[in-house]
């Protein structure tokens, strides 16, 4: 619940950029009202996936230590302002995540492209990332004991998955479309609810492990790739410890404990998550998700001060 409040704060502090077009101010806000809060929690935590490097980011940096120094240690990664396009053009799917689990056991993940596949709890292990979609389809389509004409595939709507797109349609599944915020999708699989069956595309790396702790959290199933661009790129994957930066990474190579929480606060409204709304006393009314020992712990509105 400390986390609650930490994400809560991040998204009430990016509230006042919403629709005015700077996404760094908005990014800012919430980087800032995250780390003000992370430093009260009782812990010794580090984070290893932010807001950049030391050099490149003031705060929330990789390797930065928060809190009071007394109690667990664990490892955060986080996205003080997931979808600062959407949030800054005024529009749906924002939202402040934060990814929690037992010190060594989250992915050094580097800021660049990973290939990605994504199902809820009952599909999990019919899913394998190195064959054609069709296939996953057809695995996926038999776990859930539907037609493939059923499955409902959510795919980041980009140039770069057209074919995948293509593919899905001739196989006979549904395409369903989005902008930004993959997290959102991933976690969607697992929520009956939303009527997504499975997730699949290319997107960044960081939230790659976000949202696999999010499924691990929900019992679902996650696989990546990472996709290096360049000499540079793969070197960097080295150096953070990634030997073999293309080999096939299992949701239990990207959180490698059970011991994990997910937690997340809309900034605009969207699938999972209302946005912050300002109410007529001056309090902030925030929506929040907690996904912890296998289940959504809570998945309502509160009353917050306004940060």
């Amino acid at each position: 619940m400390d986390f609650l409040a930490v994400s809560q704060h991040a998204a009430i502090a990016s509230y006042p950029w919403i629709g005015k077009g700077n996404k760094m101010e908005a990014d800012g806000a919430g980087t800032t009202a995250m780390r003000d809060r992370m430093m009260r929690i009782d812990m010794h935590g580090r984070i290893v996936i932010g807001e950049g490097e030391m050099d490149e980011a003031p705060m929330l940096y990789i390797n930065e230590e928060l809190g009071t120094g007394n109690g667990p240690e664990v490892d955060i990664a986080v996205d003080p302002v997931e979808g600062t396009t959407l949030m800054a053009k005024g529009q749906e799917n924002s939202l402040a995540v934060i990814a929690v689990a037992s010190r060594g056991s989250l992915l050094h993940a580097p800021d660049m492209y990973m290939k990605k596949i994504a199902v809820g709890p009952k599909a999990k292990g019919a899913i394998n990332i190195n064959l054609p979609l069709s296939e996953n389809l057809a695995a996926v389509a038999k776990a859930l004991g539907k037609d493939i004409r059923d499955i409902n595939v959510m795919i980041q709507d980009r140039p770069r998955h057209h074919d995948l797109m293509n593919e899905a349609i001739t196989a006979g599944a549904r395409v369903k479309l989005f902008s930004d915020v993959d997290i959102t999708g991933a976690i969607a699989t697992a929520i009956n609810e939303i009527d997504v069956d499975l997730l699949v595309g290319t997107g960044g790396a960081p939230e790659g492990v976000i949202a696999a702790t999010a499924l691990k959290c929900l019992g679902g199933d996650f696989q990546a790739q990472l996709l290096p661009q360049d000499e540079a790129e793969r070197n960097r994957c080295i150096k953070m410890g990634i030997v073999h930066p293309e080999k096939t990474l299992t949701i239990d190579d990207l959180v490698k404990s059970d011991d994990c929480f997910f937690v997340a606060t809309g900034i605009t409204d969207g699938p999972l998550l209302n946005g912050v709304k300002k109410t007529g006393n001056g309090t902030m009314k925030t929506h929040s998700l907690v996904i912890v020992g296998g289940e959504i712990r809570s998945s309502q509105s509160v009353e917050a001060s306004f940060y």
